[in-house]
């Protein structure tokens, strides 16, 4: 039995409550959605990339309405000048001119991802060209470290040389803001460790794989062992709380813990990996995985049995019961990514359960 079929064998119910004929809705008041938050493009572009994962492993009609259906809300979302807006309201309007940079670089990364998988329908994958093509003059004007790392990651799944050079022009802007930061035993991209850090030091490896430079390598390398420093040192995977985070004079936030981390250290570690043929990091991602269904800092699982949801984290008081978009995606990617790399070696699958 495949990890695909443990994951089939559990309750779908809430990706298809949570998205309706617009896209995905942003929150859950506990497991019931929340159209008074609306939702975001976000939460699209990520349940996009769930979607192509769902329909890869299985092409039915239900797994294919959500790729219409997510890749259809990005559609709306771009602008003329080929950024994006992200906060739509419950009425089908967006609350603001343009996204920010994160955002643009998950779509980035949705868009990638959607092109380069040939299950998906071949007018989807057009669709994430015509968008990819129109954002990527705005690569280059990109300030901020994690919308440059989630460009990287995103560029990262296709093969052309104009793609390569811009991967070479966002890494090079990226170990600068690692240089810039780096001192003594803080081997970090900025003077804090706030959200979704994985990202930085998984993009560096992307774009050693993509270049070939070593000098991407061993910045990603150092920096994601820093990181890993600071959050498995317990044994289990623990992430950087959000009510605090991680100052260079401080000590990290305990709490809360949200899923996304969990998601994208997993991700990271299988380029990791990758990189590196070093088995320690796919037990760490092994590590990530389990902290969903209770290998973490309160020993409870994450996920609600009666929708398939994933609870949006652990706080200092226990589990934070309500079940979002970004917790469930999160989720989802990271059982379907590690299926996906498991997947046809029976002896591999017994060490990642053992």
């Amino acid at each position: 039995m495949t990890l695909y079929h443990l994951v089939k064998m559990k309750n779908e119910q809430h990706v298809f409550r949570m998205t309706d004929d617009t896209g995905m809705l942003q929150h859950a008041k506990y497991g019931v959605p929340d159209p008074t938050k609306g939702y975001t493009t976000d939460d699209n572009a990520r349940a996009l990339i769930m979607a192509v994962l769902l329909y890869e492993r299985r092409p039915v009609k239900r797994y294919e309405t959500l790729l219409y259906r997510y890749m259809s809300f990005l559609l709306n979302a771009q602008n003329e000048d080929g950024w994006f807006r992200n906060f739509m309201g419950y009425d089908r309007r967006f609350i603001e001119e343009r996204g920010s940079e994160d955002c643009f670089g998950r779509c980035l990364w949705a868009l990638g991802f959607t092109i380069s998988n040939e299950y998906v329908p071949v007018n989807i994958r057009r669709v994430a060209k015509y968008l990819l093509d129109k954002a990527l003059p705005n690569c280059n004007k990109l300030l901020h470290p994690r919308g440059k790392a989630y460009s990287i990651i995103g560029l990262g799944f296709l093969d052309d040389e104009r793609i390569r050079e811009m991967i070479r022009s966002l890494a090079n802007s990226l170990m600068q803001d690692y240089y810039n930061h780096c001192k003594g035993d803080w081997k970090w991209f900025q003077d804090v460790l706030t959200y979704s850090n994985a990202v930085l030091p998984w993009a560096m490896l992307v774009a050693f794989k993509v270049t070939g430079e070593k000098r991407f390598k061993d910045v990603g390398l150092e920096s994601f062992s820093f990181l890993e420093k600071h959050t498995f040192n317990n044994g289990y995977f623990k992430p950087i709380g959000c009510h605090g985070w991680f100052g260079r004079e401080g000590k990290p936030a305990e709490f809360d813990e949200q899923p996304v981390e969990a998601c994208e250290m997993l991700l990271a570690c299988l380029k990791a990996y990758e990189v590196t043929g070093e088995n320690g990091y796919l037990e760490k991602a092994k590590k990530c995985y389990s902290w969903y269904t209770g290998y973490n800092s309160k020993g409870v699982s994450l996920i609600d049995p009666e929708t398939g949801g994933c609870y949006d984290g652990i706080t200092k008081d226990g589990v934070n019961l309500n079940q979002g978009a970004e917790s469930l995606i999160s989720y989802y990617i990271s059982v379907l990514s590690m299926e996906r790399f498991w997947s046809g070696s029976a002896e591999k699958y017994c060490y990642l359960y053992r």
